[in-house]
């Protein structure tokens, strides 16, 4: 390869590739034992050949990694840099030996040393960089451009504890750290070279044209590369994540003084930034630490790919044509005015210049239409924190609202779409700044698309309605089926081959053999294989019996009170209540599984946590009941827990309330795992039962017209609360302390919500439908051929559902990026 980079007269550099056959993998491992981790084999610890067995795997990935980078100078392509505050990757190891189908071998040496590979591979931490659907999403897109051969990087924080670990006490989420770099990450590479100053404060001077932002307080930001491999491809691309380090290490004058504590006091601060995801945002004080988050990854992000892409270029007439930049969610939305202000006061661009740049270069992808959830920052604390950021973002203002009027818009609409809020405490509408800036903005399926420009964008849809598109969200197919489901994995790969992994429209193969029963067979006894591991893993950890041949009716989402979990919760109480009354048939045993955190400052969502695990030890404990029901919440839910939990299901719950639900991917999931879906007509859940058909799903619910009808109307919860003894009867046993004989009152909130303050996510209006739906998936549970031969049907249907069909109209029609053409790796 040759380039301005690496050019043709550069000296020799050889080095070894490391062999992959089944010796050289042995030598591999115990050299990194010994001469990396540091360890002999004899006092060796199960962490240590873990890492040895990481680090000899690594080494697989490095030459590719090398090629690629060389293949993108040398090809000069257009890079897409994503930008997300969360990418919830889960573990390496598995993943890995999976891309690189080393899988079998590393097993059979480490065999040979005595080492089971699949325990020491359990001693892996999940990546503690996400929390929900946001993070894995971002994660899933990884893994499909590296697959796709698309030049691809991830941006984001190495946050030091993660969002927190929860633990549960006494039914109650309690929140500590997640020590996840406790024993360190050999999957990460320090960059300490690559580090850019972040500035915070001061205040703004200008000199004739151009404008000094001084008096600044600096945190440096540090590079932390992981390798993001491709699936059976050579790419391998590059998750960048920074971490925050002080721009003095201490005052040794305040030390020698015996100032210990204050010697360290601005290290410390400093270093905050990265220290945790999504800090508590009920004060002042974590909503300013979370804008100098989101400002810190970005500033570090525009600064180093301006950096990369002035290496082989001289001026920016190219930018837009090498540089695609994109903003998952508005988190990093201040990626355009740093941008701006790079390009205005670093390189001296005028502001037009600049601007038309930036309207060419970031693209955005919005993920809620609740208007609450749409970020925005008081003018105020822009002011104090990001002052040259505010002038920049006014100034873009003021252009765009003069050439609404000069092309004759009323004053309404200008109000309205304006960048700042004027009423009340003034505020800056980052995703109106999004909009504004980007090319191209998406929705993540083809309703909650259609609500964004008919709601929240409907005045920017109506400017400029060429801007909007949908791009439906997708998920790995490797991560998903391949690594989570070995025992699903195996019955598709003997009816119809292993090129699914890679064109998951190849599981339409199975709709064929639909009805085989050896293909029926050997799906019933998949599921019950993953049914016995889980219930094994909760008899271990939750000291739970659980009866594998019940129906594993499965919720793990974040808690919100949109997602309804609560809905799920009154389910489970009428279905108690029909048992202990003598009304509930007892031919269908279920165990309903929860599992997902809430935000440390919800205190509804907590306190639904706590209600499902009151409801769970009354019910559980019920002699009366026995396994006909069971409950449980699996704490802690991580990527790798859902690798357990939803190859086990056998119903998904996907019940959020029409209308608020961008898309989800937790249903893709679990419907490509083979299990059926009870659900609204919400998000994907629209184009999964357009996939699957009508009579392969479970729709129930108000849609999202009626929905708004029914809001518009003036909605009354009490009306359905007297129209159903039922309801009623569920609804006082929570009220009156059922489940909390200890302190009766203790869920009046949550009464008091859903029937005297407004009920605002539409339970009670839901309920009787939700509940009738239940009976019906009890009815088919009855007759396992007539639901194995559903499942294989919702299976079979999943291959729209792909993160590849997702990245690859990414690239095509909003990034315009093209794949790499990597040479092949010698044998």
């Amino acid at each position: 390869m040759t380039s301005a980079l690496f050019p043709a007269s550069r000296p020799a550099f050889e080095f070894d590739t490391p062999g992959r056959d089944l010796g050289a993998l042995k030598r591999a491992i115990a050299n990194k034992l010994t001469f990396t981790v540091g360890k002999d084999p004899a006092t060796a610890r199960p962490e240590d050949w873990l890492h040895a067995a990481a680090y000899a795997v690594r080494d697989q990935l490095v030459d590719r990694w090398m090629r690629t980078s060389r293949a993108q100078y040398d090809q000069d392509s257009k890079r897409i840099y994503y930008l997300s505050m969360e990418f919830l990757i889960g573990r390496t190891f598995g993943n890995a030996l999976l891309a690189l189908g080393l899988r079998d071998r590393v097993y059979l040496a480490l065999k040979e040393f005595g080492v089971d590979m699949d325990a020491i591979a359990e001693l892996e931490p999940d990546a503690a960089l996400g929390n929900g659907g946001l993070g894995r999403l971002a994660a899933c897109f990884l893994d499909a451009m590296a697959t796709l051969n698309l030049p691809g990087f991830g941006y984001g924080i190495r946050y030091d504890y993660g969002m927190f670990r929860q633990t549960i006490e006494n039914g109650s989420q309690v929140e500590v750290p997640d020590y996840w770099l406790s024993h360190g990450n050999p999957w990460e590479f320090p960059r300490s070279e690559v580090t850019y100053r972040v500035r915070f404060g001061g205040h703004v001077v200008q000199q004739g044209e151009q404008h000094l932002w001084v008096d600044t307080h600096d945190v440096m930001a540090m590079a932390y590369d992981t390798i993001i491999p491709g699936y059976d491809t050579k790419t391998t691309n590059t998750l960048r994540l920074w971490s925050a380090k002080a721009t003095e290490e201490m005052d040794l004058g305040a030390f020698n003084r015996g100032n210990y504590f204050d010697a360290v006091e601005r290290k410390n601060h400093s270093e905050n930034v990265s220290r945790i995801l999504y800090p508590d945002d009920s004060t002042v004080a974590g909503r300013e630490l979370r804008l100098h988050q989101e400002y810190f990854f970005v500033s570090a992000s525009m600064q180093d790919l301006l950096r990369r892409y002035l290496r082989t270029h001289q001026d920016f007439e190219a930018l837009p044509d090498k540089v695609s930049v994109h903003l998952n969610d508005t988190h990093p939305v201040l990626a355009i005015p740093e941008l701006m202000r790079l390009l205005i006061d670093d390189h001296r661009l005028s502001h037009a210049h600049a601007w038309s740049l930036c309207q060419r270069v970031f693209s955005y992808t919005n993920h809620t239409l609740m208007r609450e959830a749409l970020e925005t920052w008081p003018v105020e604390m822009l002011a104090r924190i990001l002052p040259r950021h505010l002038q920049i973002i006014f100034d873009i203002n003021a252009a765009f609202l003069a050439a609404l009027s000069q092309d004759g818009q009323g004053t309404e609409l200008i109000r309205r779409v304006s960048l700042v809020d004027e009423q009340g405490d003034r505020r800056v509408r980052m995703a109106y700044l999004a909009v504004l800036a980007s090319h191209s903005v998406n929705g993540v399926s083809a309703l909650h698309s259609d609500l964004m420009v008919r709601s929240i964008f409907a005045d920017f849809a109506s400017l400029w309605p060429e801007r909007f598109n949908n791009k439906t969200n997708g998920i790995t197919p490797r991560r998903w089926l391949a690594e989570a489901n070995p025992a699903l994995s195996q019955v598709i790969d003997r009816h119809i081959g292993t090129g699914w992994r890679r064109d998951l429209d190849q599981l339409t193969g199975l709709r064929t053999q639909i009805g085989n029963d050896k293909l029926t067979s050997a799906f019933q006894a998949a599921k019950l294989v993953n049914k016995r591991r889980l219930a094994d893993w909760v008899r271990a950890h939750l000291q739970i019996e659980l009866p594998p041949q019940a129906m594993f009716d499965v919720q793990v989402k974040r808690i919100h009170e949109y997602k309804r979990q609560l809905l799920n919760v009154l389910h489970v109480v009428t279905r108690y209540l029909r048992i202990v009354s003598g009304t509930q048939r007892a031919d269908v045993p279920r165990v309903v599984v929860f599992a997902g955190k809430a935000a440390s400052a919800y205190q509804m969502a907590k306190l639904i946590i706590r209600l499902i695990h009151d409801v769970a030890s009354t019910v559980n404990a019920d002699p009366r009941v026995g396994e006909r029901l069971k409950v449980v919440f699996v704490p802690n839910y991580s990527v790798s827990l859902a690798e357990m939990i939803i190859p086990a299901a056998d119903l998904s719950e996907q019940i959020s309330t029409a209308g608020t639900e961008a898309s989800g991917t937790g249903n893709m999931k679990l419907a490509l795992n083979g299990a059926l879906t009870i659900g609204t007509l919400d998000g994907a859940n629209v184009e999964i039962r357009q996939a699957v058909g009508p009579d392969n799903i479970f729709i129930f619910g108000h849609t999202t017209d009626e929905i708004a009808n029914l809001r518009g109307s003036g909605y009354q919860p009490r009306q359905y609360l007297a129209a159903d003894a039922e309801l009623t009867h569920v609804l006082e046993a929570i009220r009156d302390g059922m489940f909390c004989p200890d302190e009766p009152k203790r869920y009046a909130d949550i009464y008091n919500a859903l029937v005297n303050w407004g009920d605002p996510y539409f339970l009670l209006a839901d309920y009787r439908s939700y509940v009738e739906t239940q009976e019906r998936v009890d009815a088919l549970f009855r007759d396992p051929q007539a639901w194995a031969l559903m499942a294989l049907r919702n299976v079979a249907s999943m291959g729209p559902f792909s993160a590849d069909r997702t990245i690859a109209e990414y690239a095509e029609r909003i990034w315009h990026s093209t794949p790499l053409r990597l040479p092949e790796e010698q044998p």
